[in-house]
């Protein structure tokens, strides 16, 4: 879902909360953001009360998946989980922060229906 939103936003940013139960990230919050080609700014106070939030995702309309000054400092705010999408945003072009900006991983679990 995110890597399509990411193609649909192209060549703008998309930004989106990343929400879920336990220890398993499983939705994406879309809330009201700006976007554009080097930004996108995501209206947190637009959040549901008491939803809890994993970090965010976001996308970068370049090959460049390393976050700038302004992604680290939105890590920092909002949770401990952060990725990044970049062009041309297929399976493999994506990366994963801690809140200080840092490499993680994550296991991704893809459920059959």
């Amino acid at each position: 879902m995110a890597l399509a939103a990411a193609r649909d936003m192209h060549p703008d940013e998309f930004v989106a909360v990343l929400g879920g139960k336990g220890d398993l990230i499983d939705e994406l919050i879309f809330l009201p953001f700006q976007s554009g080609g080097v930004s996108a700014i995501i209206q947190m106070d637009m959040l549901p009360l008491g939803m809890r939030i994993f970090g965010t995702i976001h996308s970068h309309p370049s090959p460049n998946a390393m976050p700038s000054s302004e992604d680290l400092a939105m890590f920092a705010r909002y949770g401990k989980v952060h990725i990044i999408v970049a062009y041309p945003y297929g399976k493999d072009d994506w990366r994963c922060y801690d809140r200080e900006g840092n490499p993680a991983e994550i296991e991704v679990v893809e459920e059959s229906f």
